[in-house]
């Protein structure tokens, strides 16, 4: 059977790293367990390291900790270039950015908590899903 691919918003991995309670912080616990896999490009990466580190006091984290916590995302993930665009499709333009990915990526999956924002999505077979929504998805809870 084929892994389920998915690509984590922005929003979903900050929850995770500010509570240790909630869905969030469960499906980052179950990253490399084979479960699933995550996907990134280079803008993402850049993406979450701007607001992890512009959100840092709301953190426990240190600036190098958040470093090593984005290494370790691009050692478990799978990496892509993304070379063409969907644009514009999404009212986001940072949020077109994560479909491009999904799509270049062949992902089964968007995990987010602005679903709303990811309309016309399943156009391209992608499901938008919140962390919660993901989890009972893979039987996690």
């Amino acid at each position: 059977m084929d892994s389920i691919q998915i690509v984590l918003d922005t929003n979903v991995l900050y929850a995770g790293l500010r509570s240790k309670r909630g869905a969030s912080y469960m499906l980052l616990k179950h990253l490399n367990t084979g479960k699933f896999e995550i996907n990134l490009s280079v803008p993402l990466v850049l993406e979450y390291e701007e607001v992890l580190l512009r959100k840092l006091p709301t953190l426990n984290f240190t600036e190098n900790e958040i470093g090593q916590i984005l290494d370790y995302f691009c050692q478990i993930a799978n990496l892509y270039e993304v070379h063409f665009l969907w644009r514009p499709i999404l009212i986001d333009p940072k949020d077109d950015m994560i479909l491009d990915l999904a799509v270049r990526a062949n992902c089964n999956y968007i995990v987010t908590y602005n679903t709303r924002d990811f309309s016309g999505v399943n156009q391209f077979g992608i499901k938008v899903v919140t962390a919660k929504e993901f989890l009972k998805t893979i039987e996690v809870i």
